[in-house]
């Protein structure tokens, strides 16, 4: 089951879990201790309003970033804190109260705590460092005026330690299913977590055979909500020295690179949390599981969660289950579900942090020993000419006989995790013969072409992962790609092809033409369209009719053509939609595209309606919940959805009423990088660095994004202070 937590020890235990973040306005004693460690920090804004931090210790490198984050985009960093401890509803209300719910079940704060308080030293003052940067920032802006979180601790950090947007891994269970067994005496609405959501990333690694400089290059193409990730350096006199995104509120780079080499993460279908059947058995009024023939008391757990309702907070109380493997998260056929996975632990923090220092390979190598990432694929290259790829990283070793994309007996010790895989037995590829690496959230089978990893060398949970439309795409462009550039990557990394409609677009016009006849009615209707995706190119393209139209009518088709993460022994994207074109019926396609003519012609009064036209970017405020206006001013965007094939993403939809799509979520920050002697790098941002709209870095990349024109990084310091905007210490 996909994705995580070993959580308990036998027995009862009974405790109420309360959050309370209290404010703190810091003492004098306290003030001056910070003022004094500002002195040891530099932060340099180049141009481009991105933040270069200097610190004489690792700990003033991460006080810097986290205060320069704060400047930048303080409440992003906030909120996802209010998420990580589960109080979301305090400030949305009851509809994310189960989503709450699941977060304190999966990611337990006194165990943060207690992590903290174990922490290696080298740690703790990287923890303590967090906590002082943002509040500090508070304090010399009381202005700003936190939704919730008026104090930050240094214990926040351990509640989210790798860096992905989702960060919780629930195999194939529902908040729906949670809220049915917790919530059954009550008519709370609730937001259901997106399980196939197309978001993920790209990642090519090119070795010097393939190059013109005969360097290695990086492309870090993370997919991702608008605005999920700014774009900083941090240095320290500790041999840091590390570029690339960082997720709001955390202080390790989770995808760039440091002089030596570079990582990129692409999100991973890895199995590793897995759901167990349990047998409850109730004696003298208490609960019991039976564990190896043996009964052990269920352990019960309250939970209160407060949610806001007219203004104020209404605490709800719940009494949650626990069973050796985790929580009880569902009901199925009569039985208790418990899932066990590790959503959170010290050493993937560790981990997160000890990898943007690699010197080499080796070293790199070292830190993918941790086996602490839970949810991440790597795409590596370094400046001796490595490329490597591990498909995924904390792998638990389980029985080989059995699917374990299923429900497991949990009555038995058979069905337990026995340790971690080493690296080396998963699945993973170093220096490719054919001189390229590529993962698109897509098997590792296909991540060098002929030259991948072969799929019966491995167990089956290592990767479930099927092929997509990137993939596909992928590697026919590296495939044919040499003498590679900083520039030509970028180009392949731009490639627009929706190679679905290969598969879907001749079916539909086959289907048409055996179907439709010219005396019927739907013929003079649907003939110029049809003909208009028959001459199409497949590229996504702003002047494009034919992109709109293969768009709005891909969206219309069985959903099984748009599934992309799967489970073990499931058809793939790719195999679901070649079944679906062979097999399908002139009711299943010609119907959805009548209904897409239709509806461009009620909003636009024509269906003859250019990709561009439609497919907006709009950025109005720095609000967390994007709203959009068909008023306001917008940039056309060329890209189309990476579910059909592109690999640059843009992820656009109707919203509240627009006529026209506006983009969310896909290409955000996009890098490219060489190692040479020296470093060279190219990047871009959706819009700009700032979250603030006053702030002239808001949109100042807008229309290099619309474009996809790079601008040059800025690396070293002689570049970047003859490029500095402001060069300052924290709170001046």
């Amino acid at each position: 089951m996909h994705n995580h937590k070993n959580y308990l020890q036998f027995g009862i235990l009974f405790i109420c879990i309360s959050f309370n973040v209290f404010a703190q306005n810091p003492d004098t004693k306290e003030i001056t201790r910070l003022k004094k460690l500002t002195q040891e920090v530099t932060i340099i804004r180049d141009n481009w309003g991105i933040a270069h931090v200097y610190g004489k210790t690792d700990a003033d490198a991460v006080f810097g970033m986290l205060y320069a984050q704060c400047e930048d985009d303080f409440k992003r960093v906030e909120m996802n804190y209010i998420d990580k401890l589960g109080r979301l509803a305090e400030v949305k209300g009851q509809s994310v109260l189960y989503n709450d719910l699941e977060t304190r079940l999966l990611i337990d704060a006194n165990e943060a705590k207690t992590d903290y308080k174990n922490a290696a030293p080298w740690l703790k003052k990287l923890l303590n460092s967090y906590a002082d940067g943002i509040n500090y920032y508070l304090y010399k802006h009381p202005e700003v005026k936190p939704l919730m979180l008026t104090h930050f601790e240094p214990w926040f950090p351990l509640l989210w330690t790798d860096g992905s947007i989702g960060a919780i891994s629930t195999a194939d269970l529902s908040n729906s299913e949670l809220k049915s067994f917790y919530g059954s005496d009550d008519k709370f609405a609730y937001v259901e977590k997106i399980k196939d959501m197309q978001t993920g990333s790209n990642g090519f690694a090119i070795a010097p055979s393939k190059t013109a400089s005969g360097n290695a290059i990086l492309y870090i193409n993370p997919h991702t909500s608008f605005y999920f990730r700014p774009e900083i350096q941090i240095n320290s006199e500790e041999g840091l020295n590390a570029y690339g995104a960082v997720t709001w509120g955390q202080f390790f780079i989770y995808q760039g690179f440091n002089e030596n080499c570079g990582w990129m993460h692409t999100s991973s279908n890895v199995d590793v949390a897995d759901m167990y059947a349990e047998k409850i058995v109730t004696k003298n009024k208490k609960l019991f599981y039976e564990y190896d023939t043996k009964l052990y008391p269920v352990i019960e757990k309250k939970i209160t969660i407060s949610y806001l309702k007219n203004g104020k907070l209404i605490p709800k109380t719940f009494t949650t289950y626990f069973t050796n493997k985790g929580p009880i998260m569902a009901k199925r056929d009569g039985k208790w579900i418990s899932l066990k996975s590790k959503n959170r632990s010290m050493k993937s923090l560790e981990q997160s942090w000890i990898r943007t220092k690699s010197k080499n390979f080796d070293d790199y190598k070292k830190a993918m020993e941790l086996k602490a990432n839970t949810s991440n694929n790597t795409v590596y290259a370094d400046n001796k000419g490595n490329i490597a790829y591990w498909h995924g990283n904390f792998i638990p070793i389980r029985d080989k006989n059995l699917n374990w994309s299923k429900v497991m007996d949990g009555t038995t010790s058979t069905t337990q995790w026995k340790g971690l895989h080493n690296p080396s037995e998963t699945v993973h590829l170093f220096n490719p013969t054919n001189g390229w690496l590529q993962n698109c959230n897509s098997t590792p089978y296909s991540v060098a072409g002929s030259n991948s990893p072969k799929e019966e060398n491995y167990l089956p949970y290592m990767a479930p992962d099927g092929e997509n439309y990137r993939g596909i795409n992928a590697v026919r462009v590296l495939s044919k790609g040499k003498e590679y550039t900083l520039d030509k990557v970028i180009a392949d990394g731009y490639d627009s092809k929706l190679s679905i409609f290969e598969v879907l677009i001749p079916a539909l016009v086959t289907s048409f033409k055996k179907n439709i006849q010219p005396e019927n009615p739907l013929y003079n209707e649907l003939i110029e369209p049809i003909t208009v995706l028959k001459n199409w190119d497949y590229y996504a393209n702003e002047k494009s009719i034919a992109t709109t139209l293969a768009n709005e009518w891909g969206y219309k088709l069985n959903p099984i053509t748009q599934k992309v993460y799967i489970d073990e022994g499931e058809m793939d994207q790719v195999e679901n939609t070649i079944q679906f074109a062979k097999n399908a019926t002139a009711d299943q396609m010609i119907p959805q595209l009548q209904t897409v003519i239709n509806e461009l012609k009620t909003k636009f009064g024509t269906w003859q309606i250019l990709w561009g036209e439609l497919n907006r970017f709009q950025r109005t405020s720095g609000d967390i919940d994007l709203t959009f206006n068909d008023t306001l001013e917008s940039l056309p965007i060329g890209n189309g959805s990476a579910l059909w094939g592109s690999l640059p993403a843009y992820k656009s939809g109707y919203q509240n009423g627009t006529k026209k799509r506006y983009g969310y979520n896909g290409n955000s920050f996009v890098c490219a990088v060489e190692f040479g002697p020296k470093i060279k790098a190219k990047s871009l941002l959706a819009g700009g660095n700032s979250g603030d709209p006053k702030s002239k870095h808001f949109m100042d990349q807008a229309k290099m994004y619309q474009k996809g024109e790079f601008k040059d990084v800025l690396f070293y310091k002689e570049d970047i202070d003859k490029n500095a905007e402001r060069t300052y210490h924290p709170g001046e």
